[in-house]
């Protein structure tokens, strides 16, 4: 061993260290080694920080980027709405068909991302069904790792292996080069997981700190209940080409348009009822009912519309898009003596009023005639956009309460379809080879920001930049370990004690060491300190380089063993009130799973 490499291990054995201790942060341990390796003489100042020029971290940010759009436009809250509202109360269900969304969405998204989106959902399927959160919580991160084995866009360490093959002269990964192992994994997966839930914490856990109100509470409080209706405008209606002012319906019909939906699926999007505002067929109204004697029906056979079913309490199943909020009339109020339709309230806000309280009590009378008070407190109903400018604006009223429904609200509705386009266009030109893989990247999240999926503000704060640094500061090591022999050194020890049971066992070989330091640093990191080995390892043996890479980028998604393994694991031990011993007792034998199924599907998809 030369005085090179040695000084070289010892900043690697002292980076792993730090790791280990989480003593500075990772990203902070990154930048240290950037600075400390061209004190080693072994790498130039422009090679310590050649990472910030590679392609595929400019890649991985665009995917933050791409992936923001999805959560925006409501693409995956939907997706997972949906496959939530199907399993119903059923757990085994529910476990099921939330791990085949989280694979098939982070197939397209950052693993980490698309945890962190469905965490939230999760706890509220767990909350309404009765159900423990860490039931749930296991089954979503594990899925979130395999989510990594999808694409080759999937998961960093996807993209770091792949580097390493063209750096090396080999032609790389395609985009569903990884998609024939990562399907079985997840279908093992679901199996274990539905047996392996029984290990998992088993007691609801209990809410702290300040508990904000609900939706469905304010529904009780102000006696919402019955008073909401949903109609679709059907052909031959009498109402298609009329404006709302001409038809006038608050007066003539006692019901008051609050929201209009227009489009289907994807394309589905709501607009803001004004005076000239004109109406389609197939629009659908949400209305507000007023006056108790109106009936619905009757409505409905006058002016040629259909009644839809409501699948939530006065349209709280609409509550990514639309709200309500709390608002006092203060004392300086223009408001004060004067009814909500004379102050032209909706007009002016974009909102309307459907709740009324003086003190404690509800008013129950028509609240749209009633002249306001100092001290009314207003329940409004509408977009949340126009619920967070009237918050910074505050001049005729004051926001008392804001629902903890306004944490999942999307910024961008409406815009799904063009987000959809920007993800079709994305993985046709990675597919197709026509450009760069981070040239496709890049102009998706630039049809994204063009059509308003994501702004800059957003995009920026979409980055997971820890991980980015995390990646450049680590990448130096690899062709630091090159230069220094090192990476020569680990593939003749692999080779020494698995060589001579043949090509199969060095595959055990690398997962398991892969997977060894996966139990100490990140996968991202592990992938960049195995990936070169592997491919020296191939070279060694006068072998394929395809298996053995593909051996470490699986075995870098199998971080299924520690809550420190992957940020997928780090960010469910809460929301789940896991232990790190829930992890080993359920992980463990996963990462045994996996080895035998990678071990099994590698050499027979990819040939030595």
């Amino acid at each position: 061993m030369t005085i090179d490499l040695a000084l070289v291990l010892a900043l690697l054995g002292a980076a792993i260290v730090m790791f280990v201790a989480n003593r500075p942060r990772m990203d902070a341990v990154a930048v240290i080694m950037m600075v400390a390796l061209p004190f080693t003489g072994v790498l130039t100042v422009s090679e310590a920080l050649s990472g910030l020029s590679n392609p595929n971290v400019v890649l991985i940010a665009a995917l933050f980027i791409i992936g923001e759009g999805l959560v925006r436009t409501g693409i995956a809250q939907r997706l997972g709405e949906r496959i939530v509202a199907r399993a119903g109360g059923n757990e085994a269900r529910l476990i099921v068909l939330l791990m085949v969304t989280v694979g098939l969405v982070g197939s397209v998204m950052s693993s980490t991302g698309v945890v962190a989106l469905f965490i939230p959902v999760v706890l509220r399927v767990a909350r309404s069904a009765d159900l423990a959160p860490g039931r749930l919580m296991m089954p979503l991160s594990v899925a979130g790792l395999i989510s990594g084995m999808m694409t080759l866009v999937a998961t960093p360490p996807n993209l770091i292996v792949h580097s390493e093959l063209l750096r090396q002269g080999f032609e790389g990964f395609g985009f569903f080069a990884i998609t024939p192992f990562g399907v079985p994994l997840l279908v093992l997966a679901i199996v274990y997981m539905l047996f392996a839930r029984r290990l998992l914490p088993g007691k609801p856990k209990k809410a702290g700190g300040v508990v904000r109100p609900h939706l469905s509470d304010w529904v009780e409080e102000y006696g919402l209940a019955e008073r909401e209706g949903r109609l679709r405008i059907e052909a031959g209606s009498s109402l298609i080409g009329h404006r709302l002012k001409d038809l006038d319906l608050r007066s003539t019909s006692g019901v008051n348009v609050i929201a209009i939906e227009r489009g289907r699926g994807f394309a589905r999007h709501l607009i803001r009822p004004l005076a000239q505002t004109e109406l389609h067929e197939g629009d659908i109204l949400f209305l507000d009912v007023f006056v108790p004697t109106i009936d619905i029906d009757d409505v409905c056979q006058r002016f040629g519309l259909s009644r839809l079913p409501l699948s939530g309490a006065y349209f709280t199943d609409r509550s990514q898009e639309i709200g309500m909020a709390e608002m006092m009339v203060p004392v300086e109020s223009s408001l004060i003596g004067r009814t909500v339709v004379e102050a032209r309230f909706r007009s002016e806000t974009d909102l309307a009023v459907v709740g009324l309280k003086r003190g404690r009590k509800a008013v129950t009378t028509s609240i749209l005639d009633e002249p306001l008070k100092l001290g009314d407190t207003l329940l409004v109903f509408g977009p949340w956009r126009a619920i967070r400018a009237l918050q910074a604006e505050g001049s005729d009223t004051i926001v008392l309460n804001l629902p903890a429904e306004l944490d999942d609200a999307l910024p961008a509705p409406g815009r799904a379809p063009y987000a959809l386009g920007a993800l079709a266009l994305l993985v046709g030109l990675m597919v197709s080879g026509v450009v760069p893989n981070v040239q496709a990247a890049l102009i998706a999240c630039l049809v994204m920001g063009l059509f308003g999926c994501v702004d800059m503000t957003s995009a920026y704060r979409s980055i997971h930049w820890q991980s980015l640094v995390l990646i450049v500061g680590m990448l130096p090591f690899s062709l630091a370990l090159q230069k220094t022999g090192g990476v020569d050194l680990a593939a003749d020890a692999l080779l020494s004690v698995v060589g001579d049971a043949g090509p199969r066992a060095v595959l055990v070989g690398i997962f398991i060491v892969t997977a060894a330091f996966s139990l100490f640093i990140s996968n991202t990191a592990t992938a960049v300190l195995m990936a070169p080995v592997a491919v020296a390892v191939a070279a060694e043996l006068h072998a394929s380089p395809y298996p053995f890479a593909m051996t470490v980028a699986l075995a870098a998604s199998s971080a299924f063993m520690t809550p420190v393994s992957s940020p997928v694991n780090t960010l469910v031990i809460g929301p789940g009130d896991y232990t790190f011993m829930d992890f080993v007792r359920v992980g463990v034998p996963f990462a045994a799973i996996s080895l035998i199924a990678t071990v099994t599907l590698v050499p027979w998809l990819l040939p030595f």
